[in-house]
């Protein structure tokens, strides 16, 4: 299918006031789903990308579940924020051009949407700041992740792009659930993205686990990225994974060195083995 002075929030304690922080929901009848928009900025031209459900359904975009972008202050608002939109580094399926973040402006009015209202909260005009900064930042991270996994198909497709998003805060993954009857932690959203492997859907499952204090990169976030098993092809490639990886830390324990840049070093190799 995401990007500033900072001083470093507390997620625990806005987690529940400040909506998911990552471009995806999936359509749902009752409930209004995250809050992250994404895409180019144009008056009446181009949607706006963050999954909010709507009453009149007449205008919304199916890639994002979204109506138009709204920059407009909201009734009461107590200060003015940002309406300028900085362009992600996630291409954008089907075009030439790459997924477009949301604004303050918009961050706040789909906030409101979702039912939150800042008189409740101690919120001042950097926090939205940090805000955008923080979700930009996952999703950057979210889609180095999926490229990664990608990495092992390079021969097939050397230019996947983000698809469609959305966003499942509430439905829980059997992975998720079976961490947490281990004695983890839940993970405070997920996220669905579907990317487009040169003509072919791929849908890969986002969890979003709290990982403490927020750094000077904003990125407090651990996101567990894996490609969903709606295929074997998608089975494969976990299985393969999950040997390098058992490989890697083994070697790792036994010689040193860093484990993540050996598993993908691996899998990079393994990809041009098999081209």
């Amino acid at each position: 299918m995401g990007a500033a002075n900072c001083s470093p929030m507390d997620p625990g304690k806005n987690m529940n006031a400040y909506p998911s922080e990552c471009p995806m929901h999936q359509e749902q009848k009752q409930s209004y789903p995250s809050e992250c928009p994404m895409h180019q900025e144009e008056t009446k031209s181009y949607p706006s990308e963050c999954p909010m459900h709507k009453e009149s359904q007449n205008d919304i975009d199916p890639l994002n579940m979204m109506p138009p972008p709204n920059q407009r202050p909201s009734p009461d608002q107590p200060f003015p924020l940002a309406t300028n939109r900085v362009i992600s580094n996630i291409p954008k399926a089907g075009t030439d051009e790459n997924w477009v973040y949301p604004s303050q402006q918009m961050f706040w009015n789909a906030m409101l949407r979702k039912g939150w209202r800042w008189k409740e909260e101690d919120v001042a005009a950097e926090d939205m700041n940090h805000i955008i900064q923080i979700h930009n930042a996952n999703n950057e991270q979210a889609w180095l992740e999926v490229l990664k996994w990608e990495a092992l198909h390079a021969s097939q497709c050397s230019e996947p792009k983000l698809k469609k998003f959305g966003g499942k805060a509430t439905e829980y993954s059997p992975r998720a659930r079976i961490r947490n009857w281990l004695g983890y932690d839940l993970p405070f959203d997920r996220h669905d993205w579907i990317v487009d492997r040169c003509g072919k859907d791929v849908r890969y499952i986002i969890d979003y686990y709290d990982g403490g204090k927020v750094q000077e990169n904003y990125q407090f976030t651990l996101l567990d990225v894996r490609p969903a098993l709606d295929s074997f092809g998608a089975f494969y490639d976990r299985m393969k994974v999950a040997g390098i990886r058992w490989r890697m830390d083994l070697k790792y324990k036994l010689f040193g060195g860093d484990s993540e840049t050996s598993i993908n070093q691996e899998a990079t190799s393994q990809t041009k083995e098999s081209t």
